[in-house]
């Protein structure tokens, strides 16, 4: 089984769906061998003061568009919103989506929580602009993988969590919250990390889970789950050595018994990031979930 960004580096791509420590425990850096290129058509803006850019790409036909935010893995030390032409989260643009991908600052330029403040701030700057570049406001979607899954995961759960907001970020009037998540095999719930995984979870806490019990609490979407939240599509493979199945199954059963909507995909035999979650049938389940709930309303 060829681990997807093997299979993309095979098509002269470098895949952003990057494992929370490779392939192994440890986190390692993504592959050299090409260098993702941002769509033609895309702009790309600066969505908060620090500044982290966006790259907003709008298909054609009439506005306001249904958006997608694709939020890149990378163990939170690597990675870009540079995306390859024929990206899963670009494809959306030739089906009506407003497709946007974002930074959020690296390890060990800031630890946890800048990154979501740096998520959230994105989403509240796409509220801002709306008019401006023909977006619907109402319809907002988060898409992440690997360790942007968790990203995309408390973009869910964790709306109204003031620690998890940088208002001097800007637009804070504006809400932070989506209307659906689809969540890539990420890590959600850091009580489960195990010595394994150990490492990666201090690069983004800036400490270990031990030592900083509080904060991974605060990092996990788990804890902030509530009937209120918005619906997931959880996908996870069965064989995945890097982030267990686990983590996906226990957002799965929080948000079910929070009176939430949450569909689990079990993929069978699929490691982490492997290229089972780009066949055609995979893809057309998460076009299905994000029709049903940007496009269904």
């Amino acid at each position: 089984m060829r681990p997807l960004r093997t299979l993309l580096a095979g098509l002269g791509f470098l895949s952003l769906l990057s494992a929370c420590g490779g392939d192994g425990a440890s986190p390692s850096p993504e592959p050299t061998i090409a260098t993702p290129q941002p769509a033609a058509d895309y702009e790309a803006l600066a969505y908060t003061t620090i500044p982290r850019p966006i790259a907003l790409d709008t298909p054609a036909g009439t506005p306001p568009f249904p958006v997608v935010v694709w939020i890149h893995g990378g163990s939170w030390v690597s990675g870009s919103r540079d995306i390859f032409p024929g990206h899963p989260a670009l494809r959306l643009r030739d089906r009506g989506y407003a497709v946007v991908t974002i930074d959020y600052r690296l390890v060990p330029e800031a630890f946890f929580p800048a990154q979501e403040h740096d998520c959230k701030a994105a989403v509240r700057w796409l509220r801002a602009n709306a008019e401006r570049y023909g977006l619907d406001r109402d319809r907002i979607a988060a898409w992440g993988a690997s360790a942007g899954g968790p990203l995309a995961a408390l973009l869910g759960t964790s709306g109204g969590v003031a620690s998890l907001e940088d208002p001097a970020q800007g637009h804070a009037g504006e809400s932070s919250r989506v209307q659906a998540v689809v969540d890539w095999f990420g890590p959600t719930d850091y009580r489960l990390v195990g010595a394994d995984q150990q490492l990666a979870a201090a690069l983004l806490l800036g400490c270990p889970v031990s030592v900083c019990p509080d904060k991974a609490a605060l990092a996990s979407a788990v804890i902030h789950v509530d009937g209120g939240d918005p619906p997931f599509l959880i996908q996870h493979g069965t064989a995945d050595t890097v982030v267990p199945i686990e983590h996906s199954e226990r957002l799965h059963g929080e948000l079910l018994a929070a009176g939430a909507r949450s569909t689990l995909t079990r993929l069978e035999g699929a490691g982490h990031a492997t290229v089972e979650f780009l066949a055609a049938e995979n893809l057309a389940r998460i076009d299905a979930f994000l029709d049903a709930e940007l496009r269904g309303r």
